[in-house]
């Protein structure tokens, strides 16, 4: 990281001020060799007018902000170009900088390097893409709370109680001719252990109510062509979304779309009709279909109840079985050749598009098989996404393998293993612990410029 990156930090197009950002320890020396005037010597966190110069040409009127280190978002030295919006001008500014010696930044590269110098975690720079994509209020004051550091101090406070227990451990195997400290060392790890997993499930439950908050329910529209599941969305979003005729296989990709169901995001996926097909576009969007089932949170099978179960209904029904799933009978205005109790063992629904009757009533058992009306968040002090989510869930199964080893006599040191196991996995939320490939992963998502 000893060189200077930079990138264009507002969206592109036309606006009134583009935000050229650089950052690194020539940031200000390659700024001020295409400014009008003297930048190295002003003060920090300064804002300085003046114009863009290519030799003895203007390229823009500016402003300019020079953030001297440590005291800026990477702890590195930022300059900050305020220039016009628009396209032209922008990209101008920039190619003038790159040539001057900056390099483009990466995707999140700004966040990445305020992370690695220390300035943030991990948890606190995913807060920071969280809070620029929130889309509701409530994803804005979980974001906030994860960049005020509330889900970084709840880890770490937990990190330290798991820590503390590590040192009774290691107490125990400095002094193994004391037998009074093994039986304390056992006794008092068993309880703390059990009141750390009631803790940790608590956290784990309500964190998966967050990201439903957060980011929303995945719902896959899926079933047999000309079933109704295009109209269903096109009601869904109170406009003509997908297209929609009598012809089989109309919908060759998936067509998507969004909807806010009591303040949650239902982020919906109308899919190609399953069937057996020799088109070949037609076969790609159908085998698209399917491998997007295992992705959804919810699954809204749509079946045509004016025609009795075929082999592919069975199919899709079987393989949507172990999901999150509402099974639509729909055009239930035609003769009813399917019954509710011909599927009794799912969560069915009567529609016909033709109303906003059944639409209703789908809208309502997604209301109450995800417990809309019920879940909110007065503390928003909690994990908020699937990595976070998975490495607690990790964290919680070690946990389960310190109580099993306790309760099968198991020797101390390898109870051990598995509580610095459970540490480190909580180090990993917030970056106390990780793998240069992980950071990298995270990091691409960004966009450029943050």
């Amino acid at each position: 990281m000893n060189d200077t990156i930079v990138a264009i930090s507002t969206a592109m197009g036309v606006g009134a001020i583009s935000i050229i950002r650089l950052s690194g320890e020539d940031s200000i020396k390659i700024a001020n060799s295409i400014f009008s005037n003297d930048l190295e010597n002003v003060n920090s966190h300064t804002i300085n007018y003046g114009y863009i110069k290519n030799n003895d040409e203007i390229i823009d009127e500016v402003l300019v902000s020079v953030m001297k280190s440590p005291r800026t978002y990477t702890t590195e030295d930022i300059v900050e170009i305020n220039c016009h919006g628009g396209i032209a001008t922008t990209n101008k500014v920039l190619e003038l900088l790159i040539k001057q010696g900056a390099r483009l930044a990466e995707p999140g590269e700004f966040t990445k390097r305020a992370f690695l110098n220390g300035r943030i975690d991990l948890a606190k720079s995913e807060a920071v893409m969280d809070l620029i994509e929130s889309k509701t209020e409530t994803s804005r004051k979980l974001a906030i709370a994860g960049l005020e550091g509330k889900t970084s101090k709840m880890i770490e406070n937990f990190r330290n109680d798991i820590k503390d227990l590590i040192s009774r451990v290691e107490v125990n195997i400095d002094y193994p001719e004391y037998y009074d400290i093994e039986v304390m060392t056992i006794d008092k790890i068993k309880d703390k252990v059990k009141e750390l997993k009631e803790t940790l499930e608590i956290i784990i439950k309500e964190s998966k109510n967050t990201k439903i908050l957060k980011q929303g329910i995945d719902t896959l529209i899926i079933g047999r062509p000309n079933v109704g599941k295009s109209s269903i969305l096109n009601k869904f979003l109170d406009e003509e979304k997908a297209i929609v005729t009598d012809i089989a296989g109309t919908t060759r990709d998936i067509v998507e779309g969004e909807v806010l169901l009591n303040n949650i995001p239902l982020n919906i996926i109308d899919t190609a009709g399953i069937r057996t097909t020799e088109d070949i576009v037609e076969q790609k969007g159908v085998e698209k279909s399917i491998s997007l089932i295992d992705k959804a949170d919810l699954v809204i099978v749509v079946l045509n109840s004016n025609e009795n179960l075929t082999g592919e209904d069975k199919e899709i029904l079987e393989k949507t079985k172990d999901k999150t799933t509402i099974v639509v009978l729909n055009k239930n205005d035609l003769e009813q050749k399917i019954s509710k109790e011909d599927l009794k063992d799912y969560n069915v629904v009567s529609t016909n598009t033709n109303s906003n009757e059944g639409i209703n009533s789908l809208k309502e058992k997604i209301i109450e098989l995800f417990n809309l009306e019920q879940i909110e968040s007065k503390d928003y002090n909690y994990l908020t996404n699937i990595r976070q989510i998975t490495k607690a869930e990790q964290a919680l199964e070690k946990l389960n393998d310190v109580e099993k080893g306790i309760n099968n006599d198991l020797p101390i040191d390898m109870i051990e293993i598995d509580l610095r196991d459970c540490f480190d996995l909580l180090g990993e939320i917030i970056g106390k612990t990780y793998s240069d490939e992980i950071i990298d992963h995270l990091f691409e998502k960004f966009c450029v410029g943050k």
